[in-house]
């Protein structure tokens, strides 16, 4: 499923292209020019885009939701979406009529990001650092757009959302009221296991439970993978939730070099508080070291360099990435390695493991990984799940979400998309940077072993971990 978190291409105006693209720069982590390259730019409203995925050769299925950030920005114009206002009953009007537009092109439903600018959680900004047009989307226009799902009978929404401190609850008592106004599935992002503070997933996990009991479909979407981070400072924006930290790491690599190595800034990056994404500073590794001067502090926590030198763990981040001119790579371990807390978020039915981020967060995350991981680590390796369960939550509980009714189970009649694989050798390899990217653009990959087969509308499309090729998959409209 593509345009996840509001954010899509789709309805754009010829002269709003470049700034649309230039959205997906900082939170994604996406060269403009590899964009510019890539895209061919032949729509306009949302249903010409889907026309336009239909057109284009792939090896998997594709739906798509109505992401919410272009859509504001087309009903409200730029200045006003960007800036929160309250949407007239025109613009309300303008946004239902795009909304059943694209659902009778075959849109899934919709999406939104609503990281609120004062949550202290908002990682994933535009390019200048300023909130996303959904992060300052008010209730009420999600509630109407609700009810055309609710009139229509079918579609689903996806919402990550992170409220005001000063309301507790906001963000479930919204999840809440979108599943109540729509009567469709609401995807949750996101629940996860923080090995501190294991009260976060319990009493998300609880409030699930009593959604269900109030004949509310709201679905957790479980981060089920080791998210480690690999990054450098050249693309890095997961420090966004601190003020002093994306004001220092906006602008050239020039304009960040000058302001990482200010000591005027330094207090301020010291005393900022970093939870929304990352492991604490002085956990993360020194995995990549460039130049002689930083070559010894490889393979070294932050913690390790700043028992060394008696210098304050943010500082010393900042004195290798400096030092590198920003290239260093640090490893950021997973939120989460404890076995039992996990279990506690998959004997929950009613989550979704994933979190994929597919192929966001480029420079940074392989999180696309979730489906072997579940099947190695937490089926195979550690027993926190059996196999027809796995299949179940990675197959035929997404399929339902997403409405389909042709596909999710192995039945007669049904569409011959099937895995085969070997259990005993199914794995992970390595973090690898390819250049596939438009323009010979990186990205960070993993690859996977004992795949035997891949069948996409019983078409062979992975044949003993190879690809073959063959562009089977198909645009899924909802229709």
């Amino acid at each position: 499923v593509i345009g996840n978190c509001g954010f899509g291409f789709a309805p754009v105006q010829p002269d709003f292209r470049e700034r649309a693209m230039l959205t997906m720069v900082r939170t994604e982590a996406i060269p403009l020019a590899s964009m510019q390259l890539g895209m061919p730019w032949d729509w306009v409203t949302f249903p010409e885009f889907l026309d336009s995925v239909d057109r284009t050769p792939k090896s998997v299925n594709v739906r798509s939701f109505l992401p919410m950030n272009p859509v504001l920005i087309e009903a409200m114009g730029f200045e006003r979406a960007k800036a929160g206002e309250v949407p007239t009953d025109a613009e309300h009007a303008a946004m239902i009529r795009m909304l059943h537009e694209a659902m009778d092109a075959g849109a899934g439903g919709w999406s939104v990001q609503r990281l609120r600018p004062e949550s202290g959680a908002n990682v994933q900004r535009d390019f200048d650092g300023s909130p996303m047009a959904t992060d300052v989307m008010h209730t009420d226009t999600c509630i109407k757009l609700a009810e055309v799902l609710a009139e229509r009978r079918r579609g689903f929404i996806q919402m990550t959302m992170a409220g005001d401190p000063a309301i507790p609850e906001e963000s479930k008592r919204t999840f809440e009221q979108l599943a109540r106004a729509s009567g469709r599935p609401v995807l949750y992002n996101v629940v996860t296991a923080i090995e501190t503070d294991p009260s976060i997933h319990r009493a998300t996990l609880a409030w699930l439970d009593r959604c269900r009991l109030e004949g509310l479909q709201v679905y957790g979407c479980a981060v089920t993978t080791r998210n480690a981070l690999m990054f450098t400072f050249e693309d890095w924006n997961l420090f966004d939730e601190a003020d002093a930290w994306r004001e220092a790491t906006l602008g050239t690599l020039e304009d960040k070099l000058d302001k990482l190595s200010d000591p005027a800034r330094r207090p301020a990056l010291r005393e900022a508080k970093l939870v929304a994404a990352t492991c604490p500073i002085e956990q993360m590794v020194v995995l990549g070291p460039k130049s002689t001067e930083t070559a010894q502090w490889k393979d070294h926590t932050i913690g390790d360099v700043a028992e060394a030198t008696g210098k304050h763990p943010v500082d010393c981040l900042l004195d290798i990435a400096v030092a590198d001119r920003l290239r260093t790579t640090f490893y950021a371990e997973p939120l989460y390695t404890n076995a039992e807390l996990l279990k506690e978020i998959l004997d929950y039915r009613w989550t979704i493991p994933g979190v994929s981020d597919g192929g966001a967060h480029t420079k940074f995350l392989t999180a696309g990984t979730y489906p072997t991981e579940l099947l190695t680590d937490a089926v195979r390796d550690l027993g926190l799940l059996d196999l027809e369960e796995a299949h179940w939550r990675l197959s035929a509980l997404p399929a339902h979400c997403a409405g389909f009714t042709d596909r999710g189970t192995l039945e007669v009649g049904k569409a011959a998309d099937i895995v085969v694989y070997d259990h005993d050798r199914l794995a992970q390899g390595p973090a690898e940077v390819a250049h596939d990217l438009p323009g010979g653009e990186w990205r960070r990959v993993r690859k996977a072993q004992g795949y035997r087969y891949i069948v996409v509308n019983g078409q062979v499309t992975i044949d003993d971990d190879k690809e073959t090729g063959v562009p089977a998959g198909r645009l899924l409209r909802d229709r």
